[in-house]
């Protein structure tokens, strides 16, 4: 079975009560029990929900996974495999990593023991060095948020071993152009409210993996701590995983196009786009992944205001946080996604105040076009 009918069919069976060729919202949070112990493998929403089955199911096949556990949100997801590791366990991370799993990481985890190490992910020697005899997992993001640098998966997992878990947040490439596990990570994770839910109206998450031992205690920590999505929400990013190959396909082409547009203008001074033959790491997405997705970003040669000012001036690009949806949008990660990372910590990352990053959307790409060109004129 292939991607797109594999996104339409798996835990989509018609419904056996009703024959309902669309998996009902089962929006309930308890099962009547015929006695004590004996059900029909449903006792408690938070545990087990019919809908969020079917989801679980339908996502793990994308990735061409036994697993996947859904959660309330990509954080919550996030949350969770690390909730694997244990007090004075060492964590090696992307160093251009999503401004909120960076909170999670500073703020939040290291209180409780964890300690994390940042490095230049996209060279394998920088994440060698800095493995130590306590570090149990390698956090990692390819292509990064918000600069659009690749990681090579396998020669990391390579230096990993059997020892060292090496997860994937896979959100920008998604599952269409982009198999981690294929590569030899063992857990991958999404935020469905991106590309996978795909229409900005649902939150939510997913932990995919292989290995039934991780399995098990994500499900068992999934259970525990309770982050799962609500029964409708299950249903809208189930909805909008239909049509991610359809989607993903117009998001590259209209983001092909743009970065190059852009690349091409005297104002522009830089644009991180896998897909542009001048990006430091375009043989290894070439390699790698099976297209460049619809996300980029770029610096112009004007003052950080002007900048602001721009992004605030396009017609159809929206200013706005997330990414992934149908509609385009452009935000300032600076202040927005990544406004949790200390300000010299962005800089030395290479996050400036002049860095705009763009969420391609599926709309007709002569008129995303324009809209930038009009705005630029206007500096």
């Amino acid at each position: 079975m292939r991607f797109s009918t594999k996104a339409i069919h798996v835990g989509q069976e018609a419904d056996p009560t009703t024959g309902a060729t669309i998996v009902p919202i089962y929006q309930t949070s308890t099962y009547t029990q015929e006695a004590v112990g004996k059900h029909k493998g449903f006792d408690y929403s938070r545990t087990v929900n019919p809908t969020r089955v079917a989801l679980e199911a339908q996502l793990a096949a994308l990735e061409s996974a036994a697993h996947a556990s859904a959660f309330g949100s990509g954080m919550a997801a996030t949350a969770a495999v690390m909730n694997l590791l244990a007090a004075g366990d060492h964590v090696v991370v992307s160093d251009d990593v999503y401004g909120g799993t960076y909170r999670l990481f500073s703020r939040v985890l290291e209180r409780y023991g964890l300690t994390f190490t940042y490095v230049d992910s996209s060279d394998p020697h920088a994440v060698e060095a800095a493995l130590g005899p306590k570090t149990r997992l390698v956090w990692l993001e390819t292509p990064t948020n918000p600069l659009l640098k690749l990681v090579d998966i396998r020669a990391i997992c390579d230096l990993a071993g059997n020892d060292i878990v090496v997860a994937v947040d896979n959100t920008f490439a998604t599952p269409y152009f982009q198999q981690p596990l294929a590569l030899g990570a063992r857990v991958v994770v999404h935020s469905t409210t991106k590309y996978i839910g795909g229409h900005s109206d649902a939150v939510g998450g997913v932990a995919i993996t292989n290995d039934d031992a991780l399995h098990e205690r994500i499900k068992f920590h999934q259970n525990s701590v309770g982050g799962v999505p609500g029964p409708f929400d299950a249903w809208l990013v189930m909805r909008g995983a239909k049509t991610l190959a359809l989607r993903m396909r117009q998001h590259e082409r209209n983001a092909r196009a743009i970065a190059e547009f852009l690349e091409r203008h005297p104002i522009v001074e830089r644009v991180n786009y896998p897909g542009l033959p001048s990006h430091p790491q375009h043989a290894l997405a070439q390699r790698q992944m099976t297209g460049f997705g619809g996300m980029l970003s770029f610096t112009m040669r004007v003052p950080e205001q002007r900048a602001m000012d721009f992004a605030a001036t396009l017609r159809y690009f929206s200013l706005a946080e997330s990414l992934g949806g149908v509609e385009s949008l452009i935000c300032h990660p600076a202040r927005m996604t990544h406004g949790s990372i200390p300000k010299e910590e962005r800089e030395r990352r290479g996050i400036t105040d002049g860095l705009l990053r763009l969420s391609v959307g599926v709309e007709d790409v002569e008129d995303l076009l324009e809209d930038l060109e009009t705005a630029l004129a206007r500096l």
